[in-house]
């Protein structure tokens, strides 16, 4: 996943670059498509392979994590 993810990156930023550097009639779909193809391949691909095995539950903040956080910041001060 991590060098499928790279390739598409890589061939989504020569896709803008080649419609900035190039001057043809179809250098603006150039950089269009490879902007979409940014965010709606690359970025998500990226986000799913990232969160795909974390528990959402440690990044919100509840009560427990909010306790757990207040003693924690308790703690290192003495």
């Amino acid at each position: 996943m991590r060098y499928i993810i790279i390739t598409i990156f890589l061939l989504v930023f020569a896709s803008i670059i080649t419609g900035f550097v190039i001057d043809t009639p179809y250098s603006q779909k150039l950089i269009g498509f490879g902007v979409m193809g940014l965010f709606f391949i690359a970025f998500p691909l990226f986000a799913y392979y990232r969160w795909k095995d974390k528990d959402i539950k440690d990044y919100m903040l509840t009560k427990e994590n909010l306790d757990e956080m207040r003693k924690s910041q308790k703690d290192n001060k003495l």
